[in-house]
């Protein structure tokens, strides 16, 4: 199975060093080989309380280093050959693939061997993964479900739990799959839950199956990713595609085109395709083998363009993302945010445009809203834009006597 390299790019980080957080030397070593210099926020925050055996929560936006935030813990907790005792769910392959990559190198040291389990692929090899008696497994919900079913591992003996972007396992339906998982666990674990929000229903499955936890948060306030510029482009239906054409030949950078349904997205790649850009898509249709292979030709710029829709939306960790292109607006806020945080990762700075009809006024004003100022309003040449009436002021006139 294909895994995703560790992902090298600019994280606003702490001055303190990594010593000062509690980890042994040979994990130091390798956190020094690979050019991590100091920790950021999240990681200065979250290690020393999960090195304690600490139940916590960590509020954290995308790109803000909470993998080896929860890896580095693991990989100091656990030993190998005592069985499986470390499990780290993930809403997505993508997400999991990564993951694993960061739990086989923090691991090395300590010889942890880590299994990982996806839809997608084909099951034998990871029969064969799990015959080999794995120390952690790094897992999407459904997948980990099926070889419960099929009697291929137990849960019984786990020590260490890891809910990954949490929020997003609710967007996409997970969480009854996620309550049954928790359910075949030991009470008695050490458990970390991260997400970007909390909503109601994570809120209650905090309190259900975390004991008593810290709460570490250092989202930024409104919940939006600082270094961005956000940009509206209100035109007509049929002009969507034209102000999209006027959008990809006016920045020329690495570029992530959301759009809505899967068909879509095989449209509008096969339209960009006609016109000279090179471009990849990725969506739920596609074979793991296939989405792999179109995330790596994004990530090495083979491709500068990526047509995506939803399960692209969070977790994919793709480094000098300078523009995202709404081509549709999602449904949900938070969904604006965490697909506005693929770009401006960390330090960087990156371009947000949303091109958008009279029929998104609703979902704009609430994004204004949680971005905390309106979006300006942009034109594009050769472009007709949508003029967007706006009540005129009331005008009081004093009566004349």
């Amino acid at each position: 199975m294909q895994s995703f390299a560790i992902p090298q790019h600019p994280v606003a980080t702490t001055d303190k060093p990594f010593s000062s957080l509690g980890l042994s030397p040979p994990i130091l070593k390798i956190i020094e080989q690979i050019g991590f210099l100091y920790p950021t926020p999240i990681q200065s925050e979250v290690i020393p309380l999960a090195l304690s055996g600490r139940d916590l929560i960590g509020l954290a936006a995308t790109g803000s280093g909470k993998t080896a935030a929860f890896s580095l813990p693991l990989a100091e907790r656990l030993s190998h050959g005592k069985g499986l005792r470390g499990l780290i769910l993930s809403p997505t392959r993508e997400l999991a693939l990564q993951t694993k990559a960061f739990m086989d190198l923090f691991g090395q040291d300590r010889h942890l061997d880590t299994a990982c389990l996806i839809g997608g692929v084909r099951m034998g090899p990871q029969f064969e993964a799990l015959k080999r008696g794995p120390d952690v497994v790094v897992a999407t919900p459904g997948r980990l479900l099926d070889h419960i079913e099929r009697r291929t591992l137990k849960l019984d003996a786990i020590e260490e739990l890891v809910l990954d972007e949490a929020d997003h396992m609710l967007d996409l339906g997970f969480l009854p799959q996620v309550q049954e998982i928790l359910s075949l666990l030991p009470k008695q674990r050490h458990t970390m839950l991260f997400s970007a929000t909390m909503p109601p229903p994570i809120e209650r499955l905090t309190k259900i199956f975390l004991n008593d936890p810290l709460r570490v948060d250092i989202l930024p306030e409104g919940g939006a990713a600082t270094g961005l510029t956000h940009r509206l482009y209100m035109v007509a239906d049929e002009d969507k595609k034209n102000c999209l054409y006027a959008l990809l030949h006016l920045n020329l950078g690495r570029t992530l085109i959301f759009i809505r349904r899967k068909s879509d997205a095989e449209w509008l790649t096969s339209v960009l395709e006609r016109e000279g850009f090179s471009v990849g898509r990725i969506h739920a249709d596609l074979t793991q083998a296939q989405r792999v292979h179109e995330l790596r030709n994004f990530r090495e710029g083979k491709s500068r363009i990526l047509v995506a829709t939803g399960v692209a939306g969070r977790g994919i960790d793709i480094p000098e993302i300078e523009h995202v292109i709404h081509f549709d607006l999602p449904e949900k806020v938070d969904d604006y945010i965490h697909r506005a945080g693929r770009t401006g990762r960390g330090a960087m700075t990156g371009l947000v445009s949303s091109i958008v009809t009279w029929q998104d006024k609703p979902t704009i004003k609430e994004v204004e809203a949680v971005l905390g100022f309106e979006i300006p309003r942009c034109t594009l040449p050769g472009v007709e834009p949508w003029v967007e009436l706006k009540p005129k002021p009331t005008i009081r006139r004093r009566m004349l006597r």
